[in-house]
């Protein structure tokens, strides 16, 4: 029989978006999943477009985050909370032996989590990434032709160079001292003066960072981490899936990305990756 996957998805005032979403899990040719929707602290009728979904689908559970951030908005009015905490809290409900998450207003192709299982089974991986594309409403239910794609155009990444650059990006205090950094004040790391001692190279993460592929296992060792915590945060206070996925390929030495572009990104702009190539035509 094939694991249970439990895919998480936390949403904060998503109610215009998060039906596409859930939906784009719920009809994944992946179909034994446990569909997680991780209510942040929403102010509009998120909880209603949920609790509608559940009651066509039992695989969807809706689970009301049941405490707040008081920092989820920094000084620059940023939102840096990035569903940490909603993700950590997922972890404590699920029962998949793999764990994935789907952003709220986000679409992934129908095949997404098909061929992220097959790619961490084929290399026995621990945490595989996949990449985006931009989201194009017409490719909503569609699947995308991954076998062809990654025959004409190759391109991965395993766990050495994913190391490699875990150990980079990550800023000497941490490195030396990573007791004390995580007591300093994020604004403090901030600082001209001091900064490159907590930041390395501000590479991202390769893979799209926000729905990695992962065995149970990872969640005994790893979670999302506060700001302060945070060892690979962006320079602008963000990055908890910059910070969660580095983490793991650092602890357990056994990530890969394929450059497959699997997910959807609700982004203005397309991948730069991807800019010149006939994606349509990989649209099934």
């Amino acid at each position: 029989m094939k694991p249970l996957i439990t895919v998480i998805i936390p949403a904060h005032n998503n109610a215009q978006t998060i039906e596409a979403a859930v939906r784009s899990i719920a009809d994944q040719t992946y179909d034994r999943l446990e569909i997680l929707v991780i209510d942040d602290n929403s102010s509009d009728e998120t909880r209603d477009v949920v609790l509608a979904l559940a009651a066509r689908d039992p695989r969807i559970a809706y689970h009301a985050l049941p405490w707040d951030d008081p920092e989820r908005v920094n000084k620059r009015g940023r939102n840096v909370n990035a569903g940490y905490m909603a993700r950590n809290y997922g972890f404590e409900k699920a029962a998949g032996e793999l764990i994935t998450f789907q952003d709220a207003d986000d679409v992934s192709f129908r095949n997404r989590i098909e061929v992220q299982y097959g790619l961490l089974k084929g290399h026995g991986a621990t945490h595989v990434t996949v990449d985006w594309q931009r989201l194009e409403q017409r490719y909503t239910g569609k699947r995308f032709d991954a076998e062809r794609f990654a025959t004409e155009h190759p391109g991965m990444m395993g766990p050495r160079e994913l190391a490699r650059r875990a150990k980079r990006a990550k800023g000497i205090a941490f490195k030396v001292l990573p007791s004390i950094a995580r007591r300093i004040d994020f604004e403090t790391k901030r600082l001209r003066l001091v900064n490159k001692l907590f930041f390395g190279s501000l590479e991202a993460y390769p893979g799209t960072g926000n729905s990695p592929l992962f065995r149970r296992e990872v969640v005994e060792k790893c979670r999302f981490r506060k700001l302060p915590d945070r060892v690979w945060p962006s320079f602008m206070g963000r990055g908890a899936d910059r910070d969660f996925n580095f983490q793991v390929a650092e602890t357990f030495s056994n990530s890969y990305v394929f450059f497959i572009p699997l997910y959807m990104w609700r982004q203005e702009n397309q991948n730069s990756r991807y800019e010149g190539y006939n994606i349509e035509t990989y649209i099934i």
